[in-house]
């Protein structure tokens, strides 16, 4: 297995980790709302939108949402100042 690969198994888990009580405090508000006795359409109605915000938290945890994607973040200012040196 390659380090990128470590790397990305890593970043997959630590993203399911910080998303997960999130998750989980948005099932437990559909649990207490059926609980109280409301409608269980009302249960159905709230449980995508949770699923889906969810997923785009763990997207963003696992692709970085402050990481530069595109390498070293400072690379390409380092060259161009050796050039103008």
């Amino acid at each position: 297995m390659s380090p990128d690969a470590e790397t990305y198994e890593l970043s997959r888990r630590r993203a399911f980790l910080a998303t997960l009580p999130f998750l989980l405090l948005g099932l437990a508000d559909v649990v207490l709302l059926l609980e109280w006795g409301l409608d269980p359409l009302w249960g159905f109605m709230i449980l995508p939108p949770i699923l889906f915000v969810s997923v785009l938290a763990w997207l963003a945890f696992r692709g970085g949402f402050v990481r530069d994607r595109t390498g070293e973040p400072d690379a390409g200012r380092e060259e161009s100042a050796e050039g103008e040196i």
